[in-house]
């Protein structure tokens, strides 16, 4: 999700739909952001900062001053370190004092310090809801350039059906979610990545294929749905986890790989392959086990056909088409031959002999060299940070 690593400071105030306030925390969480809670006093009427602190993983903090531990909490550091300041629950108190300026408590006094985005989720009853000077609050704080994220309708505390209910924590982390994704850099962008090895059948229960484990594809995918892209992953066989957001497609065989692609590549603004496509397929797969009947068994092989290649002469100016490349020797001259010959952007070359480097490892190094033979070699790193060094490069690749 687009609100991975996003510093949200979520305060909480005096209202009975306060106790939404701990399922919205672990939703956050859940999505990885990093959640400051700042309670209004009367908030812990109805839920306990301990068991804000339990779920957020930080101290919850409810005064400007802590009298037993002597420690000032500075309001100003609180707002300046988010990325968003969400009210959740916002009573209609609180609104009146947001709206008039005024900072009788820690709150107040973070709101009025936020240089980030501010989101208001109103919960009070129905007429207090449509009262006029709750109205014309709520007016005046989006004047501000504050965010409404509305209540929505259903039973009230008070008993009554109508408009008040604070809206629900899913609805609310889409609010946030979708915020985020406008503001980045491949939000309507759509991507295509493929992952992992190809299994290919020589009888129903033997293959070949090789030791991918999809790492690097998959951190790939999960680094471009953070920068806002609508991602496809084409995955072979793996056992790990999707990414968050991602649309999966699920392949065993070259042949596989190369339909799907073939089907989701005219959309794909970017494409990155980092496949471990089998070269060679057996002509014939057998119907049944193969028996050892002799000592010698002979398989006899095919090409597959190169995805990448066929990919690189459908390829549009506008699109933008990564591929990588693991050599044993002259590697750089091979790769780059390989970028020519497949009209990539640029090219992602491993070495076998780099130590600590390849498949099923968690750590990659790498060397990118572009169409006009720029070639730029990083140190040994996570895929995570390998995967963020390959996004880098193709944003710099919209850009120019």
């Amino acid at each position: 999700m687009s609100i991975r690593d996003k510093h949200i400071l979520l305060g909480i105030c005096g209202s009975i739909a306060a106790y939404k306030s701990a399922h919205l925390t672990r939703l956050l969480v859940k999505a990885g952001a990093y959640v400051q809670v700042v309670m209004t006093p009367d908030a812990t009427q109805f839920i306990t900062p301990l068991t804000l602190a339990t779920l957020s993983g930080r101290p919850v903090f409810v005064d400007y001053f802590d009298a037993q531990t002597g420690k000032w909490n500075n309001h100003v550091q609180l707002a300046l370190e988010a990325d968003a300041l969400l009210v959740a629950p916002a009573s209609a108190n609180t609104i009146a004092k947001f709206a008039g300026g005024l900072c009788d408590n820690l709150l107040c006094a973070t709101y009025l310090s936020a240089k980030s985005p501010v989101f208001i989720a109103p919960a009070m009853d129905l007429d207090m809801w449509a009262h006029g000077s709750t109205r014309a609050n709520i007016s005046r704080l989006q004047s501000y350039g504050n965010h409404l994220i509305a209540p929505g309708n259903g039973t009230l505390a008070s008993g009554l059906e109508g408009e008040g209910r604070l809206a629900e924590p899913e609805e609310i982390v889409a609010a946030l979610t979708a915020h985020f994704a406008e503001s980045l850099p491949l939000s309507g962008k759509k991507a295509l990545v493929s992952a992992g090895p190809t299994y290919e059948a020589i009888d129903p229960v033997r293959y070949i294929g090789n030791h991918s484990s999809g790492k690097m594809g998959y951190a790939l995918a999960e680094q471009l749905k953070c920068l806002g892209a609508d991602v496809t992953l084409v995955s072979g066989p793996s056992g790990l986890t999707p990414p968050n957001g991602v649309t999966v497609v699920r392949i065993t065989s070259a042949a596989e790989m190369l339909a799907a692609c073939r089907q989701h590549f005219p959309q794909a603004d970017i494409t990155v392959m980092s496949a471990a496509v089998a070269d060679y397929t057996p002509k014939t797969v057998a119907d049944q086990k193969i028996k050892k009947a002799s000592q010698h068994l002979t398989l006899e092989l095919v090409k597959t056909e190169d995805i990448l290649a066929t990919l690189g002469s459908k390829k549009r100016p506008h699109q933008i088409l990564v591929g990588f490349a693991l050599e044993t020797q002259n590697e750089q001259a091979n790769a780059w031959d390989k970028l020519q010959r497949k009209n990539l952007d640029f090219i992602v070359l491993n070495s076998m002999r780099d130590e600590g480097a390849g498949f099923a490892g968690d750590l990659n190094k790498v060397t990118l060299i572009d169409k006009n033979n720029l070639v730029e070699t990083f140190d040994l790193k996570s895929k995570t940070a390998v995967a963020r060094d390959i996004c880098t490069r193709i944003l710099k690749l919209f850009n120019s």
